[in-house]
């Protein structure tokens, strides 16, 4: 259209740039589970709304890690 602003595509966004899903598939591990201490294996319950990373071990002071990674990691060792 003569004077219009150049958006093409009927204005309707960028499609699928920047659409990716991110880390872990784009999905979180749920409500549940443990944050664990890859150290010492020191296990307390997962808190909805806070990261494991940002968590401390309670025994040795090192960063916790959510248990599905912590096995996810184990496993990928294990098989190389």
């Amino acid at each position: 259209m003569p004077g219009g602003r150049g958006i093409g595509s009927g204005g309707r966004g960028l499609g699928s740039i920047g659409g990716g899903r991110g880390r872990n598939k784009g999905g979180g591990f749920g409500a549940g589970g443990f944050c664990v201490c890859a150290h010492c294996g020191k296990k307390i319950p997962h808190e909805r709304g806070v990261k494991c990373t940002n968590l401390r071990c309670p025994d040795c002071n090192r960063p916790m890690i959510r248990e599905e990674l912590l096995a996810s990691k184990k496993t990928k060792g294990d098989s190389e």
